[in-house]
């Protein structure tokens, strides 16, 4: 069984369960959009790896970002728009589903290439090669304030789903049953503030698989690049 989402964010999300296909056409049409931004395709990635008996393939595919340096005015305000989609296949027994979260780390004057390379695995808050935690729990569209050597993690999916009680919660992953599932996000807003050297900003596709026997995770990163 094949799930599919298509979210549309810089306007704002719309609540999507799982299983629904939403889509939402966004251009950037903003004023003076043209002569400001900068537009900046990004590789695509992909990894595969074994856990348990289940081979996992994570694709992310037609990412980009369109970078406003200084949206707010000063030179310590970025405001980027980033968009991509995001596949998984998973081959084995057992398999029952899993979940797809993207995401973006954006970090102020830290080196967020130490988080991994393109193939790197890992689960829990995210970490740069001297150690620096990065935040996590914000969701896209929403604007945080950093210091130099300071990273946060952005969410680009809010979707409202039912939990195991029946219950109506906000989710930042897309959940799938059967062996594959994909995510696409276009113009998610990423705004930063307060960060007076140089930022980057990199993604990220979290993927957990669940098996009869065991859940467990895997980590498909982006290539970095300059946010200003």
């Amino acid at each position: 069984m094949k799930t599919s989402i298509t979210k549309g964010l810089r306007r704002g999300l719309q609540a999507a369960g799982v299983g629904a296909t939403v889509a939402v056409a966004i251009g950037f049409a903003s004023v003076g959009a043209a002569n400001a931004d900068t537009f900046v395709p990004l590789p695509d990635g992909t990894i595969t790896e074994k856990v348990g008996t289940t081979t996992v393939t994570v694709t992310r595919t037609n990412e980009s970002a369109n970078i406003n340096a200084s949206l707010g005015a000063t030179p310590t305000h970025r405001n980027v728009w980033v968009s991509g989609r995001a596949e998984v296949k998973l081959d084995g027994p057992g398999v029952t589903g899993g979940r797809i979260q993207p995401g973006y780390v954006v970090g102020c004057q830290v080196n967020i290439t130490g988080t991994g390379g393109a193939g790197a695995t890992g689960s829990g808050d995210l970490k740069d090669s001297t150690g620096v935690t990065m935040k996590s729990g914000l969701n896209a569209n929403v604007g945080v304030t950093l210091s130099p050597g300071q990273a946060v993690n952005f969410h680009v999916l809010d979707l409202e789903q039912e939990n195991a009680f029946g219950e109506r919660v906000n989710r930042p992953f897309m959940m799938f049953k059967g062996k594959e599932g994909s995510v696409t996000w276009g113009d998610s807003t990423l705004k930063v503030d307060g960060c007076a050297g140089y930022a980057q900003a990199r993604s990220f596709v979290k993927v957990t698989v669940n098996t009869a026997t065991d859940t467990q995770q895997v980590t498909l990163w982006g290539q970095p690049f300059s946010i200003g």
